[in-house]
This record gives C-alpha cells, structure tokens and sequence, in this order.
C-alpha cells in the first residue's frame, strides 16, 4: 500500500525508493555545493559604486538560504528532482556589467533581477513560456540535452584540473590544455582521475547509489593524499579541513534591494536593456537545463515535454526574484543536480533532502567544504556521457537538422553558457530551415525567439548606438 509520501512525489509510480530520492538529494547536493564558496568570489569581493562590499561570509549565507527554500519548494511544488542555486553567468552579468561597468549599486544591481524575475513569472503564469517549449522541434530539445551534458563534462574536467585554460600570454592558439603544462602534474588533478574511474566502474556495474559512493570514495582517497602529501593545490577546500566549524549564518544583506534606483541613474532606456539581456539569459537557459534533466530521468512525453510544466516554470521564475531579494542574484535550476539524476532522483522529495543540506550548510560549513571540488566533478563527467545519449534522436543525415543542432552542442561548452547555445542553435535553425524551402513550417515563435536572440547577441553595438 503506498503511503501519503509515495502517493504525493509518485515515487513507485517513477519507478524510484525514499531512500533513493534521499540518497541521490545528497550527491545532488555535493555536486551543487561549490556554489556556496563561488558565488561569494563573484559577487562578495568586488565594491559598488559607493564603495559597498556585500561581503564573502554574507553572499554564503545567503546564497545557501535561498538555493535551500527554492530547491525545496521546487521539489515539494513541482514534484521533480531539479535542484535550484544561483545561476552561474548571471552572477557574472551581475557583478562585472551591471555593477562595475554600469555603475549600479548592490541593492540596485539585485532591484532589477527581483523585477525580471517578476517578468519571468508573469509570462509563466500566462503560458508564453510553456508555448515556447511546445514550439521547439524535438531534434532541437535533444540538441539541448546533448549539449548540456557537454557543458557539464567540461566544467567537471576543469573543476578537476584536468583541463586548464592556455593564457593569452602564452602566444599560442590552444585555448585550452591537458593538466599544467601538458600533464596531470598535481595530486588533486590525479584525485580526479580517480574519481572519473570509479565512478564508471559504480556505474558500468549498476551499483546502487554508484554516484554517491563515487564521491564518498574519492572523498576519502583525497583526504589520505592531503595528509601524506600537504599538497594545498587543491581547488575549492583542503579536503577534510574544513576553514571553520560554522557559527550563526550573516544574513544582513537579505531584501537590501532598490527597485527604481537604476532607472533614475542610467535612464529607462539602458535599464530596459539590462532587464532584457538577464530576462533572455533567465528564460532559456533554465527551460534548456529542464529539458535536458527531464530527458535523462525519462520524465518527458513522446515530445519531449515535461508533465506540468506549466507549474514548474512558474516555480523556476520565482527563484529570480528570491535570488534578487537574497542580494545573490538570480537563482534557476542548476544543471550540476543531474548529478542526483544520474544516481536514481526522479522525484522532488531528492530536492527536499539537497535543500535541507543548503540551509544546514549555512551552519555547519564541514558539511560542504570536507569533499574537493575534484571529488565531485568526476560525477558531472559521467553525468555528461548520460545525456550525450540524446544525439541519437538527431537526423544527422539533414543538414538544415545537423548543423543548428550541432552549433546548439558545441557552442554550450564552448563559451561555458546554456543560452549562448539554444541562442546560436535558434537562429541557425530558423536560417537553415529558409534555406531548404521548408521556413513556413518553422513555428512563429522560433522565428520570434531568433530575433530576439539576434538582438541579445548585438546587444553592445545597439546599446552605444542608443546612447547607453
């Protein structure tokens, strides 16, 4: 007899246990928690135009508050295992455009993503979001998949050291390279390779929780190594030596927002442009990261779409305006989560254990900084080959088909941005469909959502020409 719990999240129906929601909520969380030490780097460290410093301790509290109450009323509203945190990219936007370049306060900077994140909810309430999914071909949402897969492979490979950028300086046109200097040449580079190889052993093998003991093992080879060798290259934390014991999380710069202040210093105009750039970023990049979790915990319909996905953007919107009000920008569901997805999650009591872990983690920081960031990328490698999988649902043998669905795959890594590549891939597609007679039966609305794309991406040159 199913229980309420079982009945409410469907958990036997999706084919999944409690304790293997629990479980993959866990590795979810791990393979999530550097957010918590990276989003104080970006937008913790760098003053305002008035000389503000939101603060490294005050960003980490918040940033595990909000990922905690988002992941958690995701799971328990829209029932599935998509874990949300601030978005990667927008904090970037944030803090290097909107504040140091444009000049905007803090609370001004986080006033605007409070206001497109109310956008973002109003055109999920209506449905426009929902009829834009609907409108995209299914080679396209297999491309998206494809390619967040190949966007996590590469951020757990760089996470792990085994991949590391070529300087500018080097003269040299490698972007990137193996390693330091061609080889794996540090100890938490090999800790990663480890780690790669026992999670595919775990996973070859159909082990249970194979991702979970992936992370754990690794965890604890990282731990000896560190006490053997005093090697400090590591990436996020010293494994096993947390910085501090916790204390009582600084939340201060929760609702410091100024909805109007930037209108009345850069002019309506350059705001509305603004607004516009994190509204595109927001919108795609989340409903991509969707369709391509969806797909790989095998949640969708024949499509390719999510059942109520209505409800679950509507959800997703709301994480802007959390994210804005908590001074930590925009929070969406965060692709890292597949991690949990890849270990069993089909349901969103997954999401209730990886949220209740964020708000933990604003007291007791060994929970996260004991596990190496190189301990839990090798789970976003293997997660990267799950969704590869997707390729197969292309037809490689049309090319107005192959080429947007491969400028959609290969963009995503390459410039370290979901939206840069369903952006690429929109426009390519519309074209190329004009160029094989067949654009009259390209949906308007991809013909819209190319335009507008356009626009984002020449979005410096018509912003000087406005005056901005």
């Amino acid at each position: 007899m199913k229980t309420t719990l079982d009945r409410y999240f469907h958990i036997s129906e999706r084919g999944s246990s409690i304790g293997t929601e629990v479980r993959a909520g866990v590795v979810s969380f791990f393979a999530m928690a550097y957010i918590i030490l990276l989003n104080p780097l970006i937008l913790g460290t760098s003053p305002d135009a008035e000389g503000r410093v939101l603060g490294i301790p005050q960003v980490a509290a918040a940033t595990a508050l909000i990922a905690g109450i988002m992941t958690i009323a995701f799971g328990a509203i829209a029932r599935y295992p998509f874990a949300m945190a601030a978005g990667l990219g927008m904090n970037t936007f944030v803090a290097v455009t909107m504040v140091a370049t444009n000049g905007l306060t803090w609370p001004e900077a986080m006033g605007l993503v409070v206001i497109e994140g109310l956008i973002i909810v109003a055109l999920a309430i209506t449905g426009f979001r929902t009829a834009v999914f609907h409108a995209i071909p299914r080679s396209m949402k297999a491309a998206m998949g494809v390619g967040i897969g190949m966007f996590l492979a590469i951020i757990g490979f760089v996470d792990g050291g085994f991949v590391t950028r070529v300087p500018d300086a080097a003269m040299t046109t490698v972007p990137v390279g193996l390693g330091i200097n061609g080889s794996i040449a540090t100890w938490p580079a090999l800790i990663f390779v480890l780690g790669l190889l026992i999670c595919a052993f775990c996973v070859i093998r159909n082990i249970p929780g194979g991702m979970f003991l992936g992370i754990v093992v690794t965890t604890i080879i990282a731990i000896i190594v560190q006490a053997f060798t005093g090697s400090e290259d590591w990436g996020m934390a010293t494994p096993g030596s947390p910085d501090s014991l916790g204390g009582i999380p600084d939340l201060s710069i929760v609702g410091d927002v100024s909805l109007l202040g930037a209108f009345t210093k850069l002019g309506v105009v350059a705001t509305v442009l603004l607004i516009f750039t994190l509204l595109l970023t927001n919108f795609f990049d989340a409903m991509g990261t969707m369709t391509g979790l969806g797909k790989q915990a095998n949640l969708v319909d024949e499509d390719g779409v999510l059942p109520d996905m209505k409800k679950a953007l509507v959800v997703e919107g709301f994480g802007a305006v959390a994210g804005g009000l908590g001074s930590v920008s925009s929070n969406t569901v965060f692709a890292d989560s597949s991690a949990g997805v890849g270990d069993g999650a089909r349901t969103g009591l997954a999401n209730i254990t990886t949220g209740v872990l964020f708000l933990l983690a604003m007291f007791l920081t060994p929970l996260y900084e004991i596990v190496p960031i190189e301990a839990a990328a090798p789970v976003l490698v293997i997660v990267g080959v799950m969704m590869a999988s997707q390729i197969t649902e292309i037809d490689w043998t049309k090319l107005e088909v192959a080429i947007p669905a491969f400028l959609t795959i290969v963009v995503m890594p390459f410039t370290y941005s979901i939206a840069n590549g369903i952006g690429v891939g929109f426009i390519a597609f519309a074209l190329c469909a004009a160029f094989s007679g067949k654009g009259k039966e390209v949906h308007w609305l991809m013909w819209v959502i190319a335009g507008l794309f356009v626009v984002y991406f020449g979005m410096d040159p018509i912003t000087a020409a406005l005056g901005g």
